[in-house]
């Protein structure tokens, strides 16, 4: 198997389209590193944690991104939680943080 950063396809301004999520592999703050399925964008990426809800990591034309977190039970007009400020860590392909705040890495297989 071969991995690629998820991110750094976004990042580059590479477009994917998928019409499912790709196989990946993720890591989040607060959670254990678990199997994901990755649906990628020109700009951003979304998965599903383990407690059913979304992430959804989007980057700004700075080289910054934003995360949101989107409740498994979410409604219309419902607002999510935004982080933002996220940076690529330097050394961990695929991974941004925000300080030593919240940390997350995206694997797919490609």
């Amino acid at each position: 198997m071969i991995w690629a950063a998820a991110v750094m396809v976004a990042a580059t301004g590479g477009m994917v389209t998928l019409a499912a999520g790709a196989p990946g592999q993720c890591t989040v703050t607060g959670y254990d590193t678990f199997d994901c399925d990755v649906a990628l964008d020109g700009g951003g990426l979304t998965f599903a944690l383990p407690d059913g809800k979304t992430f959804a990591f989007t980057l700004a034309e700075d080289g910054t991104g934003s995360a949101f977190l989107i409740e498994a039970d979410a409604g219309p007009g419902q607002v999510p939680d935004e982080l933002r400020d996220f940076r690529a860590v330097d050394g961990k392909p695929g991974c941004w943080a925000r300080g030593d705040e919240f940390e997350f890495c995206v694997l797919v297989e490609q």
